[in-house]
């Protein structure tokens, strides 16, 4: 496997950044305040979330850069 030393997402799955961001955040609302998706705002789970984010490139690319700036925090 190739190493990836520069990328903080190198071997994080989507589901593990979802639910690190929800504790982040502490629920649905305040996340979906962050990164205005409807799969977090109308309805959300983890399923759901998965299911729009794997197909919608533009939305999985602003939680994985939201994802980054928490982890510099």
């Amino acid at each position: 496997m190739e190493k990836q030393p520069n990328n903080p997402l190198h071997g994080k799955r989507l589901d593990t950044i979802i639910e690190e961001l929800l504790d982040y955040y502490g629920s649905w609302k305040a996340l979906g305040q962050e990164v205005r998706i409807n799969c977090f705002v109308d309805n959300p789970s983890l399923k759901s979330s998965l299911t729009f984010l794997r197909k919608t490139p533009w939305a999985r690319k602003k939680v994985e850069n939201l994802y980054i700036e928490v982890l510099g925090k």
